[in-house]
């Protein structure tokens, strides 16, 4: 069994998908790829089809940004049940393709991921790597956990992401993620949580943005956590916090260039497992999207190992 199933959103990238597609399978064909390929047509349905996918395919191919991507890696862990996946590959056309820059060779703070005819090439090769992937429940009781493969976050972040659906579609890339910013900044609050990590004493913290990464980069350009390793069993935490707006404004262009980590106002810790609570409800972020829109709990755990990525 060598075909894979390729999963593509034609309104990924607010039109870089549906613009390219023909150009990359013609490309997938000529590379000698062997695929059948499906256009998603609602939220939600990359997961199911890549949940169903190991049945039939030796390997799923995502087209499309982080949503894309995070709704395949979702789809997989639960077809493995949280062990190791089939391969995923990647086609990174969409706003931010966060999650692809850290397949080697990464990429640069400040640089491009690669484009989409590397990405093919890549796949055409199947070379293949295992990363970490997070894992998320908001109770002990839990049955539904959700998945993350670059990264999630509390505060001022998340309340971003859900800012970002209101961005005018003609803005793209870093300027509709920084148009998202400068509307969260009108109105926003500082959440005030419980924080564990791993089994160290739990601390209560006011914090304008708590992030959990297993990938460097957030929102297409912010480096929040750079020193992350994607397969190093560990979790990458920052808190910042909880500050106004001139402090943002000023620590925004530092996280851009992935010089923040020193900052007095920032903790940065390693962990295997975190716990954020809270007794006001807050929003959660995992790789662009709002899988909590509202909760007071959240544990957030590493699956060392568990996603074969196509690299």
């Amino acid at each position: 069994m060598s075909r894979h199933l390729i999963i593509y959103n034609p309104i990924a990238g607010r039109g870089r998908v549906i613009k390219h597609w023909p150009e990359v399978e013609q490309a997938l064909i000529e590379a000698g790829v062997e695929f059948d390929v499906v256009a998603t047509s609602a939220p939600l349905e990359a997961v199911s089809l890549a949940e169903k996918a190991p049945e039939k395919y030796s390997a799923v191919i995502a087209v499309g940004g982080d949503g894309t991507v995070h709704e395949v890696v979702n789809g997989l862990l639960r077809a493995s049940s949280e062990g190791e996946t089939i391969p995923l590959g990647i086609i990174p056309l969409g706003n931010g393709d966060d999650f692809a820059k850290v397949i080697p060779p990464e990429t640069p703070i400040g640089g491009k991921v690669f484009d989409w005819r590397v990405a093919v090439e890549k796949i055409a090769k199947g070379e293949t790597k295992l990363f970490d992937v997070g894992r998320l429940t908001n109770s002990p009781s839990d049955n539904d956990p959700q998945y993350f493969m670059n990264g999630m976050d509390i505060g001022f972040g998340a309340q971003a992401a859900l800012n970002f659906s209101t961005v005018p579609s003609f803005l793209t890339g870093m300027a509709a993620y920084l148009t998202a910013i400068m509307k969260t900044l009108i109105d926003y609050r500082i959440p005030k949580v419980t924080i564990q990590i791993d089994d160290q004493a739990p601390f209560k913290q006011s914090t304008t943005m708590t992030a959990v990464t297993n990938g460097r980069c957030f929102g297409s350009g912010f480096w929040v956590c750079p020193d992350a390793i994607v397969d190093d069993g560990l979790l990458n935490v920052m808190v910042a916090d909880g500050i106004g707006r001139v402090q943002i404004l000023n620590l925004i262009p530092k996280i851009m260039k992935g010089t923040h980590v020193n900052e007095p106002i920032l903790k940065n810790f390693l962990a295997k497992r975190v716990v954020i609570s809270s007794d006001e409800g807050f929003v959660v972020e995992a790789d662009g999207e709002v899988p909590y829109p509202q909760t007071t709990r959240l544990e957030v755990q590493v699956l060392e190992r568990k996603l074969r990525v196509i690299v």
